[in-house]
């Protein structure tokens, strides 16, 4: 009989991604050395390049194969999507009710603009494979909220917030278009000359997803600093913000085992809409803040990212936890499988979860 683990090593499985850590440490030094003047201007430029490169990368590790032999579980990904866009924008318009006295105007608009945004796609297929799911399924279904987000978080912002405390006009869409939709299709169309590099320099691209979001953080940190917001943000209001993202994802993980059972999934399909409806990409929604927020005089940047970044690691702690559960259930236990689509892999060896 093998010992009890102990607390320690229980801790240290946890995934607190060292990304987050460095996520940390990139808005400590914004808070301490601001990009300022000139520096701030040709930073503001090689942003906007990086994220370009960003989604072209993206585009070009889609496959296209992939994705049509997955689309015809339609009926699941329009699950996966309605939790994404439908029961999500509902919480977030929910939570108007904790303003003022548990969230600010800004760091409402921060919660909303989180419930916003696409789903992960490697996390959401880490987990899905830790859990024995229908691996393919949430391939696409990650990869479709994504493709789609990068049109439909835009919309939704200028309808919903419209009213709220936010400024984001019609012309955001149009930016979003040029500056992350354009570059995803180059890529796509880039595809078989990039794909084989992207993946033989995997190590490569991942650091430069990394960076690049650590860039986009940093801009946007500067500029809530130049302009003196974090005077009125209080310690208090970061632990609210993370309770009612801790509320956000245990109703959400709720609303997709409710959704499961009604549509009658078969637990492969289950274990995908459980972790694709119930995650939302740090990755997709950093750089989208920045496009549809960073030059607003109304809306902190910085302070609407903050929502984002404290849902995403709580989504990973708590997921994570979900998938060891599902992963020691005996399948045999499970409804059987249906014949829609591809069958659940097994015995996968997903990579460390982080967000995309």
């Amino acid at each position: 009989m093998s010992p009890r683990p102990s607390l320690g090593s229980r801790i240290g499985s946890l995934p607190i991604d060292t990304f987050v850590l460095l996520l940390l440490c990139v808005v400590a030094v914004a808070t301490v050395f601001p990009a300022r003047g000139g520096f701030a201007d040709a930073l503001s430029v090689l942003t906007k390049i990086a994220i370009a490169v960003l989604f072209l990368l993206y585009g070009a590790r889609l496959s296209p194969t992939e994705a049509w032999h997955g689309l015809r579980h339609w009926r699941l990904h329009t699950l996966v999507l309605a939790c994404t866009y439908v029961a999500f924008p509902l919480l977030g318009l929910a939570a108007n009710a904790l303003v003022p006295t548990v969230l600010t105007p800004e760091l409402y608009t921060g919660v909303l603009f989180l419930c916003l945004v696409p789903s992960t796609v490697q996390s959401s297929i880490a987990f899905t494979s830790i859990a024995r799911g229908n691996v393919p399924a949430a391939i696409v279904s990650a990869s479709v909220s994504n493709i789609l987000g990068v049109l439909l978080t835009p919309v939704l912002v200028v309808l919903l917030l419209h009213t709220s405390a936010g400024n984001v006009d019609g012309a955001a869409v149009l930016n979003i278009v040029l500056q992350l939709l354009l570059p995803f299709l180059v890529g796509q169309l880039l595809r078989p000359l990039l794909a084989g590099r992207v993946k033989r320099h995997a190590v490569v691209t991942k650091a430069f997803d990394r960076g690049s979001i650590l860039l986009v953080v940093y801009t946007a940190f500067s500029i809530s600093m130049t302009e003196h917001i974090w005077s009125t943000v209080q310690p208090l209001r970061v632990v609210a913000v993370a309770v009612v993202c801790s509320l956000i994802l245990a109703v959400m993980l709720a609303v997709t085992v409710l959704i499961a059972r009604g549509a009658k999934l078969n637990r492969g399909d289950t274990v995908v809409l459980l972790f694709c409806g119930s995650k939302k990409s740090l990755a997709s929604g950093l750089p989208m803040a920045l496009v549809l927020f960073g030059s607003s005089q109304t809306t902190p940047v910085g302070v609407i990212m903050l929502p984002l970044m404290i849902f995403h690691q709580i989504q990973l702690i708590v997921c994570a936890v979900i998938a060891s559960r599902l992963a020691r259930q005996p399948l045999e236990a499970s409804p059987p499988t249906s014949t829609e689509g591809a069958e659940p892999t097994e015995g996968a060896q997903p990579p460390r979860p982080t967000d995309r």
